[in-house]
C-alpha cells in the first residue's frame, strides 16, 4: 500500500501523521511542489525487454516532457543490490527533477523539507516527481524488488549533489 508518514525531524521514531489514502497522499505532496499520482497499468509481458517497458508507457512519458528514460530493476538476485541500497541511502539532491514510476515492486523515497521529513512508500503504478533540489533518498529494503522507470530533463546518468548529511539513518527505512 502506498503512504507517506510525515516527521518532524526532532522526532524520527514517530510520524506526525501517515496517510494511506492517494488523495490525502497527492495533496499533502503537492503542497511541496512533490507530483504524486498513479497510472493505469499497461500490459507488460513477463520478461520484457527495457526497450519494451519503455514503450509500454510511452504515451504518458511524452505527456510529461522528460528527455530522458532508463529503467532501473532491482531484485535481491542483483549481485550489487546491497551496494546500490547503501548509495541510495544518502540524502542527495539533482540540478533537475528525479522522476520514478513503480513498474513492479515497492521502495520509499524520503523527502527532506525544512524542519519536515516525507517518506513516501511508493508501489506498482506510483508516480512520484521530486523537483530539482529538493533534498531526498530512496531505501529498496533488504530484499528489493523494484522496476522503476527513471525520468529526467535532460541528462543520461544525471548526477546528484549528495548533501553530507547523515539524516536518513534517524528515520526508518522501507524494512522498518
Amino acid at each position: 500500500m502506498s503512504y507517506v508518514a510525515v516527521y518532524h525531524i526532532a522526532t524520527p521514531d514517530t510520524p506526525n501523521k501517515v496517510l494511506t489514502h492517494f488523495d490525502d497522499i497527492a495533496s499533502t505532496l503537492a503542497e511541496h511542489a512533490v507530483r504524486f499520482e498513479r497510472w493505469q497499468p499497461s500490459p507488460i509481458e513477463k520478461g520484457a525487454s527495457e526497450a519494451e517497458m519503455i514503450a509500454a508507457y510511452q504515451p504518458q512519458i511524452d505527456a510529461l516532457g522528460y528527455g530522458f528514460t532508463q529503467v532501473l530493476s532491482v531484485t535481491g538476485h542483483h549481485p550489487q543490490h546491497v551496494e546500490l541500497r547503501a548509495q541510495f541511502r544518502d540524502e542527495r539532491r539533482y540540478s533537475e527533477d528525479e522522476v520514478r514510476f513503480f513498474i513492479a515492486g515497492q521502495g520509499l523515497f524520503t523527502l527532506h523539507i525544512g524542519d519536515y521529513v516525507y517518506s513516501v512508500r511508493c508501489e506498482k503504478n506510483d508516480l512520484l516527481v521530486i523537483p530539482a533540489g529538493v533534498p531526498h533518498w530512496f531505501d529498496m529494503g533488504e530484499n528489493p524488488h523494484c522496476v522503476t522507470l527513471r525520468l529526467f530533463n535532460k541528462t543520461a546518468n544525471a548526477v546528484p549533489e549528495l548533501t553530507g548529511d547523515d539524516i536518513a539513518v534517524r528515520f526508518p527505512g522501507l524494512d522498518d
